[in-house]
């Protein structure tokens, strides 16, 4: 089927996904653009609802499971100015998928017997944390876990951001209280990164089951998560300046744990 109206119902439904977070939690649906995205979010087994294909755009790939998606119910091909209305941002490859949200609660959550976890409290801008996401992965961490989110975990910049890794990390999303009690509930430990009261990062042992917390960088972290630590730990800042940006905090700390568990 082919779609040129820029009226057409199903146009209108994807640009008001990509627009608001509120429609996204309502309808249980959000927005994926990009041949890359799409293949991590199918490959870790989304469920596509709808599937929008530019011929005029798209590059020719070669691949079984992309042969498959395109051939499967509910796949739409779309006119360069349907495209141009549905795309969030330029250069996405010629394809925009309407996915369905998978579970992100912490009871759907598959950890290994010695995890690693990252926490992040209240942090806001999309682009870190999917650069956090994208450090998970690289780490192969157990988790990201999102307490008191501000931002919408399918927020369309996250998952640029994220280059697909908000598909490929396992996240859930829940409030302190409740995240506070899942990790001690499993004996994880909680290592809370802050200035006061602290331990250097590399002084700490991350061979046992972890979990390291991070905050905004304007506020830190609130006192619930201080409070409930079993460590807190430090990157020494030797210049002018007392922070790091929240992502780049993040690698640190998450590569440490790697390099202290590939020595065991």
């Amino acid at each position: 089927m082919l779609i040129s109206s820029l009226q057409n119902i199903r146009v209108k439904q994807v640009v008001t996904l990509s627009k608001k977070s509120s429609e996204r939690r309502k309808q249980g649906l959000f927005v994926v653009e990009g041949q890359r995205e799409l293949m991590h979010c199918v490959g870790h087994g989304l469920k596509i609802h709808s599937l929008f294909i530019c011929d005029d755009i798209i590059n020719n790939v070669e691949n079984d499971s992309w042969e498959r998606l395109t051939s499967q119910q509910n796949v739409f091909h779309v006119t360069p100015d349907v495209y141009d209305k549905l795309a969030y941002r330029s250069g996405t490859e010629g394809v925009v998928a309407v996915i369905h949200t998978p579970d992100n609660s912490l009871s759907s959550l598959n950890l290994s017997d010695n995890p690693l976890i990252i926490v992040i409290e209240g942090v806001e801008k999309p682009g870190n944390i999917g650069a956090i996401l994208r450090s998970a992965d690289a780490a192969h961490a157990d988790a990201v876990l999102i307490c008191d989110p501000l931002t919408d975990l399918y927020n369309p910049n996250l998952i640029r951001a994220s280059i697909g890794a908000v598909f490929t990390v396992p996240c859930a999303v829940a409030d302190s209280d409740d995240c506070i009690r899942f990790l001690q509930e499993r004996n994880i430990q909680i290592l809370t990164a802050q200035l006061q009261d602290s331990e250097l990062y590399y002084d700490t042992d991350m061979t046992l089951p972890t979990a390291i917390v991070m905050g905004t960088e304007a506020t830190g972290l609130t006192n619930q998560w201080r409070d409930a630590a079993a460590s807190h730990i430090r990157i020494p800042m030797l210049g002018s300046l007392d922070s790091l940006n929240v992502s780049v905090s993040t690698a640190i700390l998450l590569f440490e744990a790697v390099r202290q568990r590939q020595q065991i």
